[in-house]
């Protein structure tokens, strides 16, 4: 007679089952990281047009409250643009950008300073950033220089 019948019974995965396991869960985790990674320059690009749209934001308000001219200068060889005056801010490597302006035209070399008047208006710019998977423009409107992003 058995004292534990019910114990007798094998319980547990074996190794095979295991390993078939933790086949899966690597092929799903490998398959994610390149489906997300594909999106990583999509972000980037909209990360930094989030930014430049912000700066621009930024000197308007500033040069409505400090009634005060303020310069945004874009530097398009180096990648870089800033408020005149204060710290500077790096555009991503693999995003591109040109500037089209209403009376110089489109600039894809070169700096470009976008002016914001005492009232908080600028010039009708456009802003272009765009790589391989999108393209971003940013507008201002040249009478009350608010910006818009599409």
């Amino acid at each position: 007679m058995q004292r534990f019948p019910s114990l007798r019974k094998k319980s547990g995965f074996t190794l095979l089952e295991l390993v078939i396991v933790l086949f899966f869960i690597t092929l799903i985790l490998g398959l994610t990281t390149v489906y997300f990674s594909g999106g990583l320059s999509s972000v980037r690009i909209e990360s930094a047009g989030r930014e430049i749209m912000a700066t621009m934001r930024y000197a308007r308000s500033l040069a409505r409250i400090n009634h005060e001219q303020q310069i945004i200068n874009i530097d398009i060889d180096a990648k870089r643009y800033g408020i005149e005056g204060r710290k500077g801010r790096n555009i991503p490597d693999d995003v591109r950008i040109k500037i089209i302006d209403p009376f110089s035209g489109e600039l894809v070399t070169g700096k470009y300073r976008l002016v914001y008047s005492k009232a908080g208006s600028a010039g009708g710019s456009a802003i272009v950033l765009w790589n391989n998977k999108k393209e971003l423009n940013i507008l201002t409107d040249p009478v009350m220089g608010s910006v818009i992003i599409r």
